[in-house]
This record gives C-alpha cells, structure tokens and sequence, in this order.
C-alpha cells in the first residue's frame, strides 16, 4: 500500500502501554507549530474526564497535540478521573515541550475503570523520538476498541493535505460527531472558519450514522489547521472535508459490532430537514427493520409501521418505499413487487431503503447497519 504521509508539521506516535491487552492503545498526533483547532464533543451528561478537559483546551482556537488512550474510556471515575487526565497530559506536555493546555486528551473504551495511569506515564517518555510522518494508518489502529478494521483517509487540495481518523463500532448515536475522530490539516484557516467548517461537514456526515441508537459518553471530533502549507479555496476544502467524513461514517456503519450489511435510508418530501433527519433515524435504529434486513426478509411492512410511528403528521396517501430501486409501496398503494428480486437485493451486503413522504422540501441521508446475533455476543461479554 502506498505510504500516506501526514501533513506539513505533523508528526504521530503510536504505541501499545498495556492498558488492557497487547494491542496498540495510545497514541499523540503532534504539530511542530500551534495549529488553529475547533471540536465537536458528546451531549451525553455523563461525559469523559477527557471530555471535560479538552472543553477547556479548546476554548481559545489553538492546539498542538491530540493524546489518545483506547480500552479505558475515564467515564464515571470522579475527580481522580479528571486529575488522571492532567497528569498525563503534563507528561506528554514536558516529553514534546509544549503548553498542557495544547493538548486535547481522549479516552474510549470500559466505563466506570480507573485509568492506569502508571503505565500510560511511563510509557510517554521517548515518545517525541518515535514520532513519524507516516503514522496515519498505526494511529487509526491505536484508536480502535471493537472495531474490525482501521478508518483514515488523506486528500490533497492544490498542495494542501487532509488527513483524518475515525473510530466506532458500538454504541453510536453522534449527536455531534462520532465516537472518536481527529482532522489534520495544513492548509491556513482561521479558528472561527475552521469550526464553522467542522460543524457543517460533522452535520452531514458523523450526525446522520447510528448503530444502535446509544450515545456514547466519550464523542469528539477534533481538527487541527497549522498553516504551514499556506491559504485554501475555503469551499473546495469544505467540500473535501464533508466527503471525507461521509466516507469515514460510512465505514463506521459497516463496521457496526456485529454488523453484516452498511444500511442507507434516503428520506424526501418531509416537511423540512429536521422532520426528514428524525424519519430516517427511526428507520435506521428500528430492531424490527435492522433484523429483517439481517435476515434479509423484504417485510416492508415495518418500515411502513415506524413510518407511522413519526412524531409529526404523515399523509399515508403520499408515502412511497423502495429497496434498491425496487418499489414496494408507491403513492399509498402496495407496489408490484417480486418477492425472489427483493430477497436477493437484501442478500447483499450494502442496502439502500428510500422513502418518500410527499410534497415537501425535507431531505436526509443516514447511514446504519443490520443487527445480527453477534452484536448481542460482543456487548454481553464486553467487560471481560
């Protein structure tokens, strides 16, 4: 595979600490000059300790190093959770000789587990020495807790370079962005546009996936732009950036624990964007409809009833569905349909539902998969 380096200025380390297993389980992303930098984190009350520490590193538009730790997410551990999280960030601040405060901590992993920090500190020393430029994928990896497969991506923008990483396999529900994920840049682009930028593309992409209707407690999407490789057309970035992030969360809904099909559902003629984002949710997050597709059963029947189920007005008269591009219910009538054509279609491994509600201007993608005997295998023993 062709080497993807990282852009101008920036350099990552990853590295197994022992934190659970023998897996990789840490890694720094480092720009050797401050880069402007925006983030996006979980709603969820019940946030990470490193969650609640990079809301402040935040705050005034500039970063130097994401620091990850994989199979220990610091969530419910109290005060020691958040003193765990300074006194990694302060040796990982002294080994690259920069300010703590320019430093994003994440963690993902076991809820309710006191870090081992111990272990994570001793290992930071040497670190600035192991940092590369091609590091990309081996960071990808060091983020992972279930996932099945590393996710990264790397465009250029007339000579500017995009890079991003991404984890989830459980327990998404974004209501912000993802389970974990870092953009790197180094294109010029102002904190303020940055986070405008981020905010937009985290819309379209990392909000718009569920794999099981659960948020988790650690969400950050995070975005460092050092500059080093000058100015760039701000909507041809925009552009790149949100298709990079599709590409990412669709991953993310193919790798879904358990998983064995990347489910699409289109959804038009809502009456706005809001109503059109909350249909397709249901759709996606629906047992009845994410089994039936495992099992690949065409009962359009209940995508037709979480139809009904919407919070807000449907005109069943104006309601069409279609797999593929095989119309089962059409204008309010049953559609002819082979029922052998159906079930081969959904005997794939990518499906795609579209529904339409009618007349409105109201449209949404989403991205979810199907639930399968296995997902219930790898939650029920996901402590031990």
């Amino acid at each position: 595979m062709e080497q993807i380096l990282l852009p101008k200025g920036f350099y990552s380390c990853a590295k197994n600490l022992g934190i659970k297993d023998h897996t990789p389980d840490f890694t720094v992303i480092f720009s050797d000059t401050p880069a402007a930098a925006a983030a996006m984190f979980t709603k969820n009350q019940f946030c990470g300790a490193p969650v609640t520490v990079g809301k402040e590193h935040i705050k005034d538009g500039f970063l130097q190093a994401f620091v990850v730790n994989s199979k220990n997410a610091n969530v419910a551990t109290g005060k020691q959770g958040i003193q765990d999280v300074h006194t990694i960030i302060e040796a990982v601040a002294e080994e690259l000789n920069v300010k703590p405060k320019d430093i994003l901590p994440s963690s993902t992993g076991v809820i309710g587990v006191p870090l081992p920090v111990q272990k994570i500190v001793n290992g930071i020393p040497g670190i600035k020495s192991e940092l590369k430029k091609d590091g990309l994928k081996d960071s990808a990896e060091a983020i992972m807790t279930t996932d099945t497969f590393a996710k990264y991506r790397s465009e250029k923008i007339n000579g500017v370079t995009l890079c991003a990483i991404a984890k989830g396999s459980g327990m998404i529900e974004p209501d912000m962005a993802t389970m974990l994920s870092y953009i790197m840049t180094d294109a010029k682009i102002d904190p303020d546009n940055l986070k405008a930028i981020l905010e937009r593309a985290v819309n379209a992409s990392f909000n718009m996936v569920s794999v099981d209707g659960d948020t988790s407690t650690s969400d950050t999407v995070a975005a460092m732009a050092n500059g080093l490789a000058g100015p760039v057309d701000l909507g041809k970035f925009e552009t790149v950036l949100t298709d990079m992030l599709i590409s990412l969360a669709k991953d993310l809904a193919r790798d879904g624990e358990g998983a064995t099909k990347l489910v699409e559902v289109r959804v038009d003629g809502a009456k706005d964007n809001r109503e059109a984002k909350l249909m397709m949710k249901s759709i996606i997050n629906s047992p009845l409809v994410k089994t039936a597709i495992f099992g690949a059963d065409p009962n359009w029947g209940r995508i037709i009833s979480t139809i009904g189920n919407a919070e807000y007005p449907i005109n069943p008269e104006e309601v069409s569905v279609a797999f593929g591009d095989l119309p089962v219910f059409k204008n309010g009538e049953p559609a002819e349909s082979s029922l052998e054509e159906l079930t081969n279609y959904l005997e794939g491994d990518e499906i795609v539902i579209s529904i339409s509600l009618g007349k409105g201007s109201g449209k949404a993608t989403g991205w979810g998969c199907d639930l399968s005997y296995d997902y219930v295998k790898i939650n029920g023993e996901y402590t031990t």
